[in-house]
């Protein structure tokens, strides 16, 4: 069933990723037109060129909507976030490594940085979730497993910190400094919060806010262009027979529309608005 809040602005197309379905997939008019293998996939972006990018739990994959494949990256950690940068080259956070690696079109590794103390350390499975490289060279990591967020210079130095009770899955940061931040479920607390530079949290959004109360673990995000957020609410740990998997709300912590239970779809992890590619997306 999908199912909206409110008759205001609707998104008719989007992508998905389907974390235990086991694939990447995209929505228009509220039927699923498209669909790739992804198991494990946890992130995602649309191209310019209309190509998906996205995770493949141990790797990151690029291909056509023929399904040809563009870009292929494999590894042996766990891979939670990719992003294509603006030189053409592909961001990927190694999780369980702690490495943040620079990746050319034809697979050589441009960059390498690790934040791990020590290298040769496993960091294990719950390290890193969404992870961004900005605009200015710094990575904003969303610290699943150690409740935090951190921002790390170009070296891979910490610069900026913030605790995350709950466990941080997602991250956006605003030209402003503020930021974005989805809270998974350790604290039984799914909620997205946003901080200013000072760490205090000028914006929330948690089931108080919702009728219902459908929040279970807070996933990707994407920004719109009109303020009003986009983001999946993975049902994994809980399996309700009634689930909402995404929802969409404005500033006002209005929900515009969200997508319930609907033959084909699992658990959503991330999700990416096609036609309204914001300069902080998700």
């Amino acid at each position: 069933m999908i199912f909206s809040a409110s008759l205001t602005s609707q998104i008719n197309k989007f992508a998905a990723t389907d974390y235990s379905g086991g694939k990447v997939f995209i929505m228009e008019n509220n039927k699923i037109i498209w669909q790739h293998p992804a198991p494990n996939s946890n992130d995602l972006w649309v191209l310019k060129n209309g190509n998906i990018l996205f995770t493949t739990g141990n790797g990151v994959l690029e291909v056509t909507l023929n399904n040809d494949t563009i870009f292929e990256y494999t590894s042996k950690s766990n891979i939670f976030a990719c992003q294509r940068l603006k030189n053409g080259n592909t961001f990927i956070a190694e999780c369980n490594t702690g490495k943040l690696l620079e990746i050319s079109p034809k697979g050589k590794v441009i960059k390498e940085v690790c934040i791990l103390n020590d290298k040769n350390n496993d960091a294990g499975f719950a390290f890193m979730r969404n992870a961004r490289r900005l605009d200015n060279g710094h990575f904003l990591i969303a610290h699943y497993g150690e409740q935090r967020v951190s921002e790390y210079d170009k070296s891979g130095k910490l610069v900026w910190n913030i605790d995350v009770p709950g466990g941080p899955h997602s991250v956006i940061k605003l030209k402003n400094g503020d930021t974005y931040i989805a809270v998974a479920d350790k604290d039984n607390n799914p909620r997205i919060i946003k901080v200013n530079k000072k760490k205090e949290i000028v914006w929330q959004l948690s089931n108080d806010d919702i009728p219902g109360k459908p929040l279970k673990f807070i996933g990707g995000m994407h920004l719109l262009k009109d303020g009003s957020l986009m983001f999946a609410n993975w049902v994994g740990h809980e399996n309700p027979e009634s689930p909402v998997h995404i929802l969409r709300v404005d500033k006002n912590k209005t929900i515009i529309s969200t997508i319930g239970k609907y033959d084909g779809i699992n658990t959503v992890s991330s999700v990416y608005v096609i036609g309204d590619e914001s300069s902080q997306t998700h």
